[in-house]
């Protein structure tokens, strides 16, 4: 997967469990399946600006702020 993938995985993981927000209350949130947010974090899925955007603000923080 790509080197951005990777990043995005990196950085969402680390303000996650930074802010104690689970997985599970992600896929509450977003109503999506626990396994694609897991992929999302292990850079193996390369999710949608759309999704992108909606994950950023369940975590409250910008989507640069995700992204960089």
């Amino acid at each position: 997967m790509s080197e951005e993938a990777k990043k995005l995985g990196k950085n969402l993981k680390r303000i996650r469990t930074k802010k104690g927000i689970s997985q599970g209350d992600i896929v509450k949130i977003l109503d999506m399946p626990k396994s694609f947010v897991s992929s999302i974090e292990n850079g193996k899925t390369n999710p949608t600006l759309s999704t992108i955007t909606k994950i950023a603000k369940a975590i409250g923080v910008s989507v640069g702020e995700l992204m960089k």
